[in-house]
């Protein structure tokens, strides 16, 4: 239970809805890690690494959230 987030909005890639909650989804969320890994050490592009994890979950995620993500974790939001 302390690894869930209260719903405020879309659900972010890597977690899931359930009754009102976003459950982590492990797979998703080391998927992602790996990815931001690669494009911070410039392995990988936005648009590869957001192709990559949609074809390792299954759920698509833009190069535009991939930025998003990896730049508010540089800002710590």
């Amino acid at each position: 239970m302390e690894n869930m987030r209260k719903l405020k909005g879309h659900v972010p890639f890597g977690y899931k809805k359930e009754d009102k909650q976003l459950i982590p989804i492990p797979e998703e969320l080391e998927a992602l890690e790996d990815i931001k890994q690669a494009v911070i050490n410039k392995k990988l592009s936005l648009r590869d690494g957001s192709m990559w994890l949609e074809y390792k979950t299954g759920r698509k995620l833009s190069y535009q959230g991939l930025k998003n993500i990896i730049d508010n974790e540089r800002l710590g939001q």
